[in-house]
């Protein structure tokens, strides 16, 4: 049996667990196993089947033993802001709500009536958007006040899992910075922002940071698998873990290229400035109380959509090889507009787009993806102009990571748009984070410089130059 370290990353399409163990000075992966996640719609919203993911995990478990890997470790990450809420005897009060769901439809701007945005930057350092769990929880209390009543637990996607495995609850740290009720500096719960909107503080866990052992399995499912295996806290906020994956540290913007695309720079401390706020940005916590200060952007789930829309006629490969036959045509669209966060039919919202502001429709399949590509490109060349302009600097490299890094087409659009050399690696990155964090948990890797160090030599990382 080969010992490893087994990450559980979710994401909003799909997920898988990895196991990783070090190899000499190279980190090594092996993907045990890998499923489908989607929004299913119940009681009239989006939400995710949770009850089917946790299955699924364990599913992905038991496929390590017939692998021949033995699991000294777990760590579970996924996407940010969603939750659940329990009641006294631990059952869920709730579905798990998708944030593409319109339930917060209005919720930001009435809680601004309770609480001025600047106050709410200033405390937080949050990007504002629509699904973040404040108004997500502020939704539940104007529609269904007796459900926060009843909640004694809160307890956000990976926090869930967590506790079904080891029957213990915490809030972790680069989660829970996400629902923008974590104060910046003190990083614990804002109770007085809680106050104010009369929630009940008493349902949140204690925060726990990365590298956190929260415990072993539950009896059950040490008797299930057969093994018992620590469960530790990586950063369970994916971006979280993969910018740990970032193999440059210095003079270096990244960008997280997956379902959305994160673009920004690590921190030593939040930035919560009123040009920050003027231009959304976020200040998302990292491992070791690092700041993630960074825009997320609309990112490849446009063409993910795109895609589905097609009848899966074309593969992404091929999508971005019309697109690149697809040379006169410029159109593009602002990929952070709400009409693109779920509509009905994506390409005909990019086409109605294009012709409400007077730009050739596109009307090929290769037309629309060149659309989007090139959209993407823009909106990265702006936020990258307004990290410079607050930093007061100019960085040299931008960083892709995630599995949009596989896209040589965007790379080379990011390079020639920004004029900066694109360094693409590694695809892994997110299950690489959360693997290195349990490392440096166990006692494995030494710090974060190590890690990198580590990372840096042991998977491929592509050079893109302006032409």
């Amino acid at each position: 049996m080969n010992k490893c370290s087994l990450a559980v990353d979710i994401g909003a399409s799909s997920g898988r667990l990895i196991a990783g163990y070090l190899e000499g000075n190279q980190l090594k992966l092996e993907e045990v196993y890998r499923f489908e996640n989607k929004l299913i719609k119940h009681n009239n919203h989006y939400c995710w089947d949770i009850k089917s993911l946790f299955q699924e995990i364990k599913d992905g478990i038991h496929q390590c033993l017939e692998k021949g890997l033995q699991p000294e470790s777990i760590g579970i990450d996924t996407w940010a802001v969603d939750f659940v809420l329990l009641d006294e005897f631990d059952q869920l009060l709730t579905d798990a709500i998708a944030y593409r769901d319109s339930r917060t439809d209005g919720m930001m701007e009435e809680v601004f009536e309770i609480i001025s945005k600047e106050r709410l930057y200033l405390e937080t350092g949050i990007q504002f958007q629509k699904f973040n769990t404040i108004y997500q929880l502020y939704s539940i209390k104007k529609s269904n006040p007796e459900i926060l009543n009843k909640t004694k637990s809160f307890l956000m996607i990976p926090d869930y899992f967590n506790f079904l495995l080891t029957g213990k609850k915490a809030n972790e740290y680069t989660n829970a910075t996400s629902t923008q009720l974590v104060n910046a500096f003190t990083k614990k719960w804002d109770k007085d922002l809680l106050d104010q909107l009369g929630i009940n503080k008493e349902m949140f866990q204690e925060i726990k940071p990365p590298k956190t052992e929260l415990g072993t399995l539950r009896e059950e499912l040490v008797a299930e698998f057969g093994f018992d295996m620590k469960v530790l806290l990586p950063a369970t906020h994916d971006t979280g873990s993969a910018v740990v994956s970032v193999p440059e540290e210095d003079d270096t913007i990244y960008i997280s290229s997956g379902t959305w695309s994160l673009i920004g720079v690590e921190n030593s401390f939040p930035i919560c400035i009123t040009k920050a706020l003027d231009y959304n940005f976020t200040n998302e916590g990292g491992l070791d109380y690092r700041y993630r200060f960074l825009k997320n952007i609309m990112g490849l789930w446009m063409i993910q959509e795109v895609k589905r829309n097609y009848d899966d006629q074309y593969s992404f490969a091929e999508l971005v090889d019309l697109a690149n036959q697809s040379t006169g045509f410029w159109s593009k669209v602002n990929v952070d507009h709400d009409r693109f966060l779920l509509p009905d039919n994506m390409i005909e919202e990019i086409q109605k787009y294009c012709e409400e502001t007077e730009q050739q429709i596109p009307t090929t399949p290769g037309e629309v993806a060149k659309c989007v590509f090139d959209s993407l490109a823009v909106s990265y060349q702006t936020a990258i102009n307004q990290i410079e302009e607050i930093y007061e600097k100019e960085f040299k490299k931008i960083n892709v990571i995630g599995g949009g890094c596989q896209n040589e087409m965007l790379n080379q659009l990011i390079a020639d748009t920004t004029n900066k050399e694109v360094l693409a690696g590694p695809v892994e990155a997110t299950a690489i984070g959360n693997i290195v964090s349990q490392l440096m948990t166990l006692g494995e890797l030494t710090d974060i410089s190590e890690a990198r160090k580590m990372i840096k030599h042991s998977f491929e990382i592509k050079q893109f130059v302006n032409k």
